[in-house]
């Protein structure tokens, strides 16, 4: 089984976070949100927790990385049990290995597991599988993430080709078995960072499902609060991907539809990972 974290606006999340089998949080919520930090550092459901550093949500608004030297801090502050290391999506992947040597001992002194996030340039793919390599190489990394962000970058696919983009993590991980053999170095040793263009993504990596111990995406929830529906389309969401980012701070009662299709929504992705 793949432990599924559904993320969800911090008004909601005590309606929905039961529905996890992985807990994903973002740092800049951490720090700027009391609800949401406390509503995670006093979860003790047995689940893993992993704070994420924020840098697909900064990528996205053009704002910078989220401070490594915070890090620790939002860690404790939320009781997480893995956090992400710095990444830098669209620059050379060195860079994003350089933070990780720095802060592996410092993560591991305090206490935490790691979580690497291979990047790469955009456009290179070789740059990005070197990136993944390493980490798999690296006995000191706990996770590995394979995001929506670095993958489509790799092929440059990121903006505007949902097909491709839909294909772009499947096809890494192949490439990925064709250059080595998967062994006790993959095994679950993978997380999924994000959903693109549908939940029939977790099908389309049905084969590599033994690499991949957890998975994250807001598209359940946040897709039913907006009155859409996972559907019967060959990726499960017939127009790709909600692509209004989630509003955390969403506060609005929901209606008795948004709650029936956000139910529904979590139930299929959660029935597709068992």
């Amino acid at each position: 089984m793949i432990h599924f974290a559904h993320i969800c606006p911090t008004a909601y999340l005590y309606d929905y976070a039961k529905y996890n089998t992985a807990h994903l949080i973002l740092a800049h919520l951490v720090e700027e949100d009391g609800q949401y930090r406390n509503f995670y550092k006093n979860l003790n459901d047995g689940n893993p927790k992993i704070m994420d550093n924020s840098a697909f949500e900064m990528w996205k608004q053009n704002k910078p990385m989220y401070p490594t030297d915070k890090l620790l801090e939002m860690g404790r502050a939320c009781n997480a049990q893995y956090i992400v290391m710095s990444d830098y999506p669209g620059e050379p992947w060195e860079k994003t290995r350089d933070a990780a040597i720095e802060l592996i001992p410092k993560f591991k002194d305090a206490g935490f597991k790691t979580f690497y996030v291979p990047q790469g340039p955009i456009g290179d793919v070789e740059s990005l599988l070197q990136s993944i390599e390493w980490g798999i190489d690296n006995k000191d990394i706990d996770l590995i993430g394979i995001s929506i962000l670095s993958t489509p970058n790799a092929f440059g696919v990121e903006r505007n080709n949902r097909l491709q983009r839909y294909l772009s993590r499947w096809e890494i991980f192949r490439l990925l078995k064709e250059r080595r053999r998967p062994g006790d170095s993959t095994y679950q040793r993978f997380h999924c960072l994000g959903m693109v263009d549908g939940p029939n993504e977790i099908i389309l990596l049905k084969e590599f499902n033994h690499y991949i111990f957890s998975w994250d995406s807001s598209a359940a929830i946040w897709a039913g609060i907006n009155d859409i529906s996972f559907d019967k389309s060959p990726t499960g969401l017939v127009d790709g991907k909600f692509e209004k980012e989630v509003d955390f701070g969403h506060k609005q009662s929901l209606t008795y539809k948004q709650e029936t299709l956000i139910i529904n929504n979590i139930d299929y992705i959660n029935k597709l990972v068992k």
